[in-house]
């Protein structure tokens, strides 16, 4: 059995290097974790909240890659939501948006392929 080890941090500046760790059920409120790098990660049900992500890379998201140890053809992703996010000026390239609902969110300048999507939802109204 793995022993489970509690660690507090209460203004201190530490740099962490972490490699095979659980840090399921862990906290972390008030911290600046800019240039902050996770990498092969199960962020499974995380949960963000009042972050600033300006600059912010999300890539390769979604299930394991064939190639993965862990890969499972019948595996599929949960959905995520975005509630109360300021995207404006953001790009999503080469995603998977199939099945995806945007309701009450201002779509001024929303292209997609280059089109605007205001100049669409125009012709049928």
């Amino acid at each position: 059995m793995e022993t489970i080890k509690e660690i507090s941090l209460n203004s201190e500046c530490v740099v962490i290097t972490a490699h095979c760790v659980m840090l399921s059920n862990s906290t972390f409120n008030d911290v600046n974790m800019s240039n902050i790098s996770i990498v092969d990660a199960n962020l499974s049900d995380l949960h963000i909240e009042g972050a600033q992500l300006g600059g912010a890379v999300f890539e390769n998201i979604g299930m394991c890659p064939p190639d993965h140890p862990m890969y499972d053809p019948n595996a599929e992703q949960r959905p995520l939501l975005f509630k109360h996010c300021d995207l404006h000026k953001s790009k999503l390239v080469n995603c998977d948006l199939s099945g995806v609902e945007i309701s009450d969110c201002n779509i001024e300048g929303l292209k997609v392929n280059g089109i605007l999507i205001s100049d669409l939802l125009a012709t049928r109204s």
